[in-house]
């Protein structure tokens, strides 16, 4: 004897077998989204480095830095150098005045001393030191000091001769003293044109107080 089973229990399998299946289908769906979103999302796994974006750097690259530097060297050594020329611009602009200045009194001395008779009347006012050859080069040089020893203002001429050794007068020179104020003094040098190997000596010849 068969049984035929109630429509509504057969009914009910079907639906719960094919919602099983239906919701295998979810379940592996949704597994390999996961999969998938692991490889090509967006997320960084943690530890992994990354490149930086150097336009967000501040500052200059090395190489920029270095030409920097390089110029500003330059700039400073061209500025050394323009100091360097202007000084010694300067320095043969004060010579040539002192040469001048010198010229000068030596031609108003030499005009005073013309008619001067003996040896004048300023011997115990003028001295004479020898300045060291290393510092003229090898010529001979003497630092005459004259000294105003009166009580007014004057103005002094004074020769010095280079001589040989046998005595002889090689050279001649003549240097001075301008308005001068009591108890001051002036130093100026004299100086031989004659080559350094020439053995020479200075002596004060004349020396006048007008």
């Amino acid at each position: 004897m068969s049984v035929t089973p109630p429509k509504g229990s057969a009914r009910a399998r079907r639906r719960i077998i094919v919602g099983s299946a239906l919701g295998s289908l979810l379940l592996a769906g949704g597994l390999v989204g996961c999969g998938n979103g692991g490889s090509a999302g967006s997320a960084t796994p943690a530890g992994t480095p990354r490149t930086p974006n150097v336009s967000s750097f501040s500052g200059a690259p090395p190489s920029a830095l270095a030409s920097s530097a390089s110029s500003a060297i330059g700039s400073a050594r061209a500025s050394a150098s323009a100091a360097a020329s202007s000084a010694s611009a300067r320095a043969s602009e004060f010579e040539a005045s002192v040469d001048a200045e010198t010229q000068r009194r030596s031609a108003a001395a030499e005009k005073e001393l013309k008619n001067v008779k003996g040896r004048g009347n300023a011997l115990s006012e003028v001295a004479m030191t020898g300045i060291p050859r290393s510092r003229t080069g090898g010529v001979l040089a003497v630092l005459v000091t004259i000294t105003n020893k009166t009580g007014s203002a004057a103005s002094y001429a004074v020769q010095v001769d280079f001589k040989d050794a046998a005595g002889k007068v090689v050279e001649t020179r003549y240097v001075g003293a301008e308005h001068l104020e009591p108890g001051k003094k002036d130093q100026p040098i004299a100086s031989s044109h004659q080559p350094p190997e020439t053995k020479l000596t200075a002596a004060l010849a004349k020396a006048q107080r007008y």
